[in-house]
């Protein structure tokens, strides 16, 4: 039986990583890329799935300067096509012969109408679909073993838009809300997370979800060109209070990842006010995202816009 898991819970708390393969997408800056050092530092090796190839050897070096023992490479991964998806899918499975740990971390934010590659609405098809189809493509690279996990980062937006609209994901029939497209993708990741898990086999993987709070990124810097003016000045002014270091927003990913009390089906975030900041802790999403129907219902959404259907187990 694991042992209580202390309430201030920091890297130093993560087991030994030794012998393990993660995989995480956006790993070249901000959330992700603190992830990724952070099981380096505890001799994982580890892939960063990302967009841009320079930026992700610049990640790199950086990784391998802290930990000059560090076992890291770089895949190209554009979560927007999903022929990049099936193509780097492609490549780890002719590279790894596991994958421990599978961190769904990249996405896009608050952006203007556009499209991905495959003609999504593009936060819904980056951040929910391009994961979804990443998922299942490698799932079969996963041991049985409950320490083995898919974690998907969420965000506390989720709970932004009102009820999604699983008719019109694509935003054809009404005016385009780029915070309610966003909100929606991740109550997706939630959907996503929570029906992954209950069709999951006893004993592993698991399925988590973790949101990082207010953490000061890159992306939600980029996120705030997007913004109206209002929403940037009301940024400015809570940014001191709300919003946290990356390598603080990363422990809640961090822990869903690795803590041996984690359990399948549960969403981490921060425990400060309004999950803003703070150490990490097991906390409860919004009342849609435990709706099974909808869970169901996205799932198979999901399997015909991709093309992925997930692997018996």
């Amino acid at each position: 039986m694991p042992r209580p898991a202390p309430a201030r819970w920091t890297a130093g708390h993560m087991p030994d990583q030794q012998g393990r393969t993660a995989v995480v997408t956006g790993a070249n800056t901000g959330i992700g890329f603190q992830t990724a050092m952070a099981l380096a530092r505890r001799g994982a090796a580890v892939v960063l799935a990302v967009r841009d190839a320079d930026k992700g050897k610049r990640a790199a070096a950086e990784i391998t300067s802290a930990v000059p023992a560090a076992k890291v490479r770089v895949l190209r991964l554009d979560l927007s096509s999903l022929a990049s998806v099936r193509a780097a899918a492609d490549e780890l499975h002719g590279s790894c012969s596991r994958i421990d740990l599978l961190v769904n971390n990249a996405g896009v934010m608050y952006t203007p109408y556009g499209t991905t590659t495959d003609g999504f609405e593009l936060q819904f098809g980056t951040n929910h679909l391009g994961h979804f189809a990443f998922t299942g493509l490698l799932l079969d690279l996963l041991p049985p073993s409950t320490a083995s996990r898919v974690v998907t980062v969420g965000s506390a937006g989720h709970r932004m838009g009102g009820p999604i609209d699983l008719t019109d994901l694509g935003w054809r029939m009404r005016p385009y809300n780029r915070t309610a497209a966003y909100g929606h993708s991740k109550l997706a990741n939630l959907l996503f997370t929570y029906e992954l898990q209950r069709r999951l086999p006893a004993g592993g993987p698991l399925a988590v979800a973790a949101h990082p709070g207010g953490a000061d990124t890159t992306g939600s810097k980029d996120a705030m060109t997007h913004a109206s003016a209002l929403t940037r000045t009301a940024f400015a002014a809570v940014r001191p209070l709300l919003l946290q270091s990356p390598a603080m927003g990363a422990l809640t990913v961090l822990r869903a990842a690795t803590d041996p009390g984690v359990r399948g089906g549960e969403f981490y975030g921060p425990r400060g006010f309004q999950q803003s900041r703070g150490y990490p802790k097991a906390v409860r999403s919004s009342g849609p995202s435990y709706d099974p129907s909808l869970q169901r219902r996205l799932w198979t959404i999901s399997e015909e816009l991709t093309g992925v259907s997930f692997p018996a187990r």
